[in-house]
C-alpha cells in the first residue's frame, strides 16, 4: 500500500506539508507526491542544499539529545513539533542511553501522529499527542504530557525547528516564555532554527530572502531570524557553551572545520539550562 493509499480520511495530501517535506528530505517513506514535488522544485529554483539542511538538524538532535540524557542527567523529554519519527529520533537515541528515559512528542499534524502512534512500541516510555505550539497552555495540561512527564523535576524541552514556523503576529517569544515558565529549576532548553545571515554576507542574505518568499508561498511558513530575535527564546537561561551557533559547531563529534555552505549560515541552534 502506498502512503497516497493509506492517508486517513480528511487529511489533503495535494499539499506539501512541513513534517513531510522533512522526511522525504531525510529519505523518508511518509511523504507524499505533493511534498516531493516542492522539494524538487525548491532545489532547482532556489536551496539545492535542502538536504544537508535537514540532515545538520538532525545531527544536532542527536548530539543534544545525548548530551542531555547521557552528560546532563535528564531523563524526561517533550519534544514539541516533533515532526515524523525518522531514524534517530528523539526517543531512539535517548533510550540508547537510559532505556528508562520518557519521551513525549507533540506535533500538530494528525498524519504525524498516525503514523507516530503506530511505531510506539512501549507507552509507557515513550507517547505522542496532536497540540499545537501557539496554544503552549493546551499542551503542558494535556493529561498524556503530565502522565509521562513529572514538572516537579528537570526536563529537557525541545524546540528543534519549530519556532521558525510561527509568524511574528503569533509571537514565537511569548510562546517560548510560557514553556520556560512551566519548566522547573534544572531543565534545559535546545532551540535550532532558520537564522538571517548578516550584512557582511550579502549574497548568501539574498539568497535566503528568496528561499523565505518560496517556503511562504508554498509551505505558508518558515521566517528566518536575527540572532538577537533567537537568543530571546531562551530568556534569562543560562545558554551553555559554545553559545548559539551554526549547527555544525555544536559540540561535534568529530573535529575539524565544517564545510561553510549556504546551511552553515543560515541555521543556528543553541542550549540553556534553566537555572
Amino acid at each position: 500500500m502506498t502512503p497516497e493509499q493509506s492517508v486517513p480520511a480528511g487529511i489533503d495530501v495535494s499539499k506539501p506539508n512541513v513534517a513531510r517535506v522533512y522526511d522525504a528530505l531525510l529519505g523518508g517513506k511518509d511523504n507524499f507526491a505533493a511534498d516531493r514535488e516542492f522539494i524538487a522544485m525548491a532545489m532547482a529554483q532556489t536551496t539545492p542544499d535542502a538536504p544537508l539542511a535537514v540532515r545538520a538538524n538532525r545531527a544536532f538532535l542527536r548530539r543534544v539529545v545525548r548530551f542531555l540524557v547521557g552528560q546532563a542527567g535528564i531523563d524526561q523529554l517533550l519534544d514539541i513539533g516533533s515532526g515524523l519519527p525518522t531514524q534517530g529520533n528523539v526517543s531512539e537515541v535517548a533510550q540508547e542511553v537510559n532505556p528508562r528515559a520518557k519521551v513525549v512528542y507533540v506535533d500538530n499534524d494528525p498524519v504525524v501522529c498516525l503514523h507516530s502512534k503506530a511505531l510506539l512500541v512501549d507507552s509507557t516510555t515513550t507517547d505522542i499527542i496532536t497540540g499545537d505550539i501557539r496554544r503552549p497552555e493546551e499542551i503542558l495540561r494535556d493529561p498524556t504530557v503530565r502522565g509521562l512527564i513529572d514538572f516537579g523535576r528537570p526536563v529537557g524541552l525541545l524546540l528543534l525547528a519549530i519556532l521558525h514556523h510561527i509568524a511574528d503576529s503569533e509571537d514565537p517569544a511569548g510562546i517560548a516564555a510560557v514553556l520556560r515558565d512551566a519548566m522547573p529549576s534544572g531543565s534545559y532548553l535546545a532551540i535550532s532554527s532558520f537564522r538571517m545571515p548578516g550584512p557582511e554576507l550579502p549574497e548568501i542574505r539574498e539568497r535566503t530572502i528568496r528561499v523565505e518568499k518560496v517556503l511562504a508561498e508554498n509551505l505558508g511558513t518558515g521566517r528566518w531570524r536575527e540572532d538577537e530575535e533567537i537568543l530571546r527564546w531562551f530568556g534569562d537561561w543560562e545558554l551553555l557553551d559554545p553559545g548559539l551557533v551554526p549547527l555544525a559547531e555544536w559540540r561535534p563529534f568529530v573535529q575539524g572545520p565544517a564545510r561553510k555552505n549556504d546551511t552553515y549560515y543560515t541555521l543556528s541552534g543553541g542550549v540553556a539550562r534553566k537555572p
